[in-house]
Formats: structure tokens, sequence, C-alpha cells
């Protein structure tokens, strides 16, 4: 592995930057290129055979570019595509966000009662499901499509009265499930912007978790395997591309990352 290139990321739009931000908080040192594919967002509502064909699409792009690693930032990527990106590139490694994430869930959840609310596609594969039984087959797991979340995100509509009642309409039927839930996987990069709102909705018993933290652990843990970590003593730099306006890819984005975006910072490109 040269350490000196950067690691690829990419998602079907902005929310992977919630990746990002922890990656750069977590490895400082290491360059980071970013692909969001907002032109043919979301992801979410499409079959798995279109998602597994964007994804190699989108990963082609950030590996012609010379990247040391691959993270599918994307939750319905990485439950579609993962072991085909693999197989395309053997010798790259290549993380996705949901084991991650069902790790996370299983270390915080305290009576065995997981709740993941997702995508569409995600929800349908049950890759959140059998991730979770793989790490703890007793665990008790119920799963909600929260698609409209994508697009209020997107929008960066993350509070109000209106982004509540839709959370409302997705969230209460869980909290009124016999088998109520005590920890809440946001199993959509998207999702987090919303989490105060999400938290709101189900009460101070609910543990909510995030996958990115633990998909950097992931990365991080990969780098060393491989002694691939960048060892320069300064900042790293964070290039962006995207498919689709650049000028609004920077103005939402700047929500997701957590610090503003310039937008002749992103380039965009054409898959």
């Amino acid at each position: 592995m040269d350490a000196h290139l950067p690691i690829g990321v990419f998602d079907s739009g902005m929310g992977g930057l919630t990746v990002l931000r922890v990656l750069r908080q977590r490895l400082p040192g290491e360059d980071l290129l970013y692909l969001g594919d907002t032109a043919r967002l979301p992801y979410g509502t499409k079959s798995r055979g279109t998602v597994a064909r964007y994804a190699a699409q989108a990963a082609a792009k950030l590996v012609e570019r010379r990247i040391k690693l691959l993270v599918v930032a994307c939750n319905t990527a990485s439950a579609a595509a993962l072991e085909d990106l693999r197989e395309l590139w053997p010798d790259l490694p290549v993380i996705g966000v949901v084991e991650p994430g069902a790790k996370a869930a299983c270390a915080a959840s305290r009576n065995g009662s997981i709740a993941v609310i997702a995508t569409e596609s995600t929800i349908a594969n049950q890759a959140y499901q059998r991730a979770i039984h793989k790490i703890s087959p007793q665990a008790r797991v119920s799963a909600r499509a929260c698609s409209l979340f994508v697009s209020l995100a997107e929008e960066g509509w993350l509070d109000g009265p209106i982004v509540e009642a839709v959370a409302e309409r997705y969230l209460i039927p869980l909290l009124i499930s016999p088998d109520k839930p005590d920890c809440l996987v946001l199993g959509c990069t998207h999702f987090p912007p919303l989490s105060a709102t999400i938290a709101k909705v189900m009460g101070h018993g609910v543990k909510i978790v995030d996958s990115a933290e633990s998909t950097a652990l992931e990365v991080e843990t990969a780098l060393s395997a491989a002694g691939g970590h960048n060892a320069r003593l300064g900042m790293g730099k964070a290039y962006f591309v995207t498919t689709d306006d650049a000028a609004r890819f920077s103005r939402i984005g700047s929500i997701f990352l957590g610090e503003a975006m310039a937008e002749q910072d992103v380039e965009l490109v054409n898959l």
C-alpha cells in the first residue's frame, strides 16, 4: 500500500460527508477524495442491480484517480454492492458502513432490542438484520424505512414542525411496539444531521448509533495492518467531486461536513 495515496470515499450524495468528517478527525494526516453521486440520488429507492452498477461506476472513478483504500459511505451501496466491489478490485481494501454500524449497535444495546432506520433498499436487503444477528444471534431487530429523511437532509431541513412531524410518523410505531428498542441505528449516512430531531422523538431511553465513528476505526485498523498510514505531521487535504451541481453540493454539503465548503473546491465529473 502506498501510504501517500488518498483514501477514497463515495456516497449517493452528501450523507457520506458525515463519515469523511470523522475520518478527518481520527486520521488527520490522510488525504481524502470524496465522490457524491448527486445526479442519481437517491440510491435507496432503486433496485439492487441498479445500485450495484452505480456503485461500481463511482468506485471506478475513484480507483482511476489512484486511492489506497475505498470507503463505501452509503448504507444502500454497502448492503447491495460491497462484495461485488471487493471482487472487482481484490487488491484494494474496501470498507462499508453496515458491519461497523452493526457492531456499534450490539455494543450499545443493553437489552438486545435494536431498531434500524434506513432507506427502502437497505431495509429490504436486510443487511443490518443479518450483520447484527451474526454478532449477536439473540438480538431482536426491528427495521423501518425512512426514505423522506434523505430528502429532508439534502434540503437542509433538519428541525422544526415539519421535520418533527415526519419523524413522528416514521418512529412512533417503533416506540409503541411491545418490544421497544433501547438502541436505534441510523442506517443511512444522510440521517445524522437529523439526529437531534430523531433523538427528541425517540426519547432519553434510546441510544442513537451512528456508524461513522466505528467505520473510521475500521479504516484506521486496515491502514495499520497494511502499513498504509500517511506519516505527515500536518493536516491532509480533502478533495470533493460530484456528478451534479457543484454550487449546491458545496452549500448543502457544508451541513454534513460541519464546516464551510467553497464551490471552487468541488469538481463536477461524469460517470
